[in-house]
This record gives C-alpha cells, structure tokens and sequence, in this order.
C-alpha cells in the first residue's frame, strides 16, 4: 500500500447488522453507489466499517457514512435521495463544481434534501414562515411545475396542487399551526394533509405523525365487527392507510407504523394525550361533536400541527346532534394562527364524473333523510 492510501485503524461501529444492512440497501446498491462514486474499499468486520483508499477519499467515505448511519439510527431507513444529497455535500460532482463556479456561489445541493449534517433538516419550526411556493398569475392550471409543490424527497412521487384552492390549501398548512379545510368529496383534503405531513416528517419539523378518524358509520349499522381492537377499527381508518400507500411505498409505510412515527387511531383514543412535535390530521371532521371536536383540539402540543378536513354535506351524526366541524370554524374565526380554506367543486380532482355529481347533488338535494338505513 502506498503513503497516499490510508486503511482507517478506528471503524465505524453500528449498534447491529441490521443497521448495516439497512445504509448498504437492498442487495448492497447503496453500497455500490458510494463505494464507486468515492472510490474506496469497505469491509465489515463484526459490526464495523473499515475503508481503505486513497488518504483524502478514506476521509470523505468515513464523513459520509457517518452521517447516513446517524440517518439509519434515528429513522430506521434510508430514502435513495438521502444517499445522493449525502454524497453531494462531500463529494460534489464535476457538473455540480461547473454549475457553482458559473453562479459564483458555492452549489447546493442539499436544499433539494431533507439531508443537512446528517440530520434531515436543518430549520426549526417557525409558525408562520413557511415559504410560498408557487407564483403563477394563473392558479388555477394544473401543469405548473412548481405549483406549491410538496417535496417527499423521492424521484418517483411528486405531489403538487392541481388548482387554486388546493394552492391556498397547502400554503395556509405551511403559515399556519391549526388548519380546518372543508370541501366536497374528491378535492384532495385528506391526500394533500397527508402529504404535508409526511414532508414536516422528512424536513425533521416534526417527530411524529398521528392520523385520526371518528369510528362513525356512512349511514348503516355494521353491528359486531370480528376480530382484534385493530381488525375492528380498520375498515374505518382505511381511507387514511389508502392516503399514504399511494403517497410512499407500503414497506415504509409499515416501517413507520411499527416504529411507531405513524399512528392511525381513533377519534375516542385520544382523550388525555398531549401530542408534541406532531403532525396530527382529524379526517371526516364532520362526524365530529362539538365536545369531541373540543377534546381534538386540545391534544395539541409544543410544535405540533393539526390539519382537520371534512364535507359538512356527508355528516352521519343524528340529526339533533350538531356537527364540531362547522361549530369548530366559527368559534375559532379570527384567532391568530388558524386558517379556514374552503374548497369548492372546481378543486375536485379525482374521476371526471365526480364533480358532476358533486354538482348534480347540490344543484337538486334529495328529500327526506339521505342517510341510509337511519330510523325515523
């Protein structure tokens, strides 16, 4: 070996091979990645790392995995965007040194990152200052870019509002710590609150994502449910499960849940819980009584958010009991740090025949009680 290469003495030590495992990737592809780009030698020695290379690329592959071994400790994954941005930040590439020298500042790749010195962010949470991410004279066109785009730090999902009022949305989510967001079905409300909550989660603004639905029929009494307290709340909270598995994959989704970073529970669980550094979304708000609305609404911590959606056109609570939805947007009206955005059918996205239904119901409602199966 000659004096310019360096086999590191001192390993890096991890807590077990899983973790190991875990920053060499599925079938070591993280692994091959770094090891090329760097061009250094890794070898496993129990539950260590040993490099060898030359001097000053040892150095940067012992940086680089000590960062994304922090990664692996904290969150128990590693996001492929995680590795690049990673890499960028030690090892940044030759068009990455062009690019910086042409702007005369120094390149930056990590914004595009949750990734800033191993953590995956580097901003506390500031009520107030998100950042408005779109700037476009027409709102309401579905093929701007950068239409307050919500940035999941993966290359195969991209989410970003599809109208005007979706826009609004996102952006009073980001200014604000309490939003409630009433509209009709297929307008995106729970999908667009899952996907900001699962960017505060990346960007480290909060620790912790709860979701929440009253266990409320659609109208007809389900009786005795088989099964564990899970099995018997499931086809409840399914809507919110559907939500993130087309937002991330399903293996993430259960590494969060197993984890316990994300917690899908009842409306009733949660009374006497105070939910710190939480995401917390309140779907199917309108199946909510004022008092249960209430007790929501207090659970909220130091630096948590909450989202509350729902159609107050589709509430299933008899008819003498008032919705919290609605009682919940006049009471708080005006207080500083909650938004109400309204959206309308023009901001319905799912299939084509939606909005016209949606339109067809309002424009002729139908007599009597539309609340099947309820007694008179």
């Amino acid at each position: 070996m000659s004096s310019e290469t360096l086999t590191f003495s001192e390993g890096l030590a991890f807590k077990s091979q899983e973790q190991i495992r875990v920053l060499f990737g599925c079938q070591d592809q993280y692994l091959r990645k770094i090891r090329d780009r760097l061009g250094i030698h890794v070898i496993i020695r129990g539950d260590e790392l040993r490099f060898s290379g030359e001097t000053a690329q040892v150095e940067i592959g012992y940086r680089v995995f000590s960062d994304l071994k922090r990664i692996v400790e904290k969150y128990g994954e590693l996001l492929p965007s995680e590795i690049e941005s990673t890499l960028d930040r030690h090892c940044p590439t030759p068009d990455l040194e062009m690019s910086s020298r042409q702007n005369h500042s120094p390149a930056k790749p990590v914004s595009s990152s949750p990734v800033a010195d191993g953590t995956r962010s580097s901003e506390p949470h500031k009520s107030g200052s998100g950042p408005r991410n779109h700037e476009t004279s027409d709102p309401t066109t579905t093929d701007q870019p950068d239409l307050g785009r919500i940035d999941l730090f993966e290359k195969t999902r991209k989410v970003k509002p599809r109208t005007g009022g979706q826009a609004r949305y996102v952006d009073a989510i980001r200014e604000n710590d309490l939003v409630i967001c009433i509209g009709p079905a297929g307008c995106g409300k729970t999908y667009l609150a899952v996907a900001m909550a699962l960017n505060a989660l990346r960007t480290e603004l909060v620790r912790k994502i709860v979701l929440v639905r009253p266990a409320v029929e659609a109208g007809e009494k389900l009786g005795f449910l088989p099964g564990d307290l899970l099995a018997k709340v499931n086809p409840y909270l399914r809507p919110l499960l559907d939500a993130l598995a087309d937002i991330v994959s399903f293996d993430q989704v259960k590494r969060y849940m197993e984890n316990d970073i994300i917690e899908i529970v009842p409306l009733a669980y949660m009374r006497g819980r105070t939910l710190n550094d939480t995401f917390i979304i309140l779907d199917e708000a309108q199946n909510t009584t004022s008092t249960q609305m209430k007790m929501f609404l207090t659970r909220m911590g130091e630096n948590s958010r909450i989202v509350v959606t729902g159609d107050p056109t589709q509430d299933d609570l008899p008819d003498n009991v008032r919705s919290g939805l609605m009682d919940a947007t006049r009471r708080l009206n005006g207080i500083s740090g909650v938004e109400a955005v309204e959206l309308s059918g023009q901001d319905i996205v799912r299939h084509r025949l939606v909005r016209d239904i949606v339109r067809a119901y309002d424009d002729s409602p139908p007599k009597g009680d539309s609340r099947l199966g309820q007694k008179k």
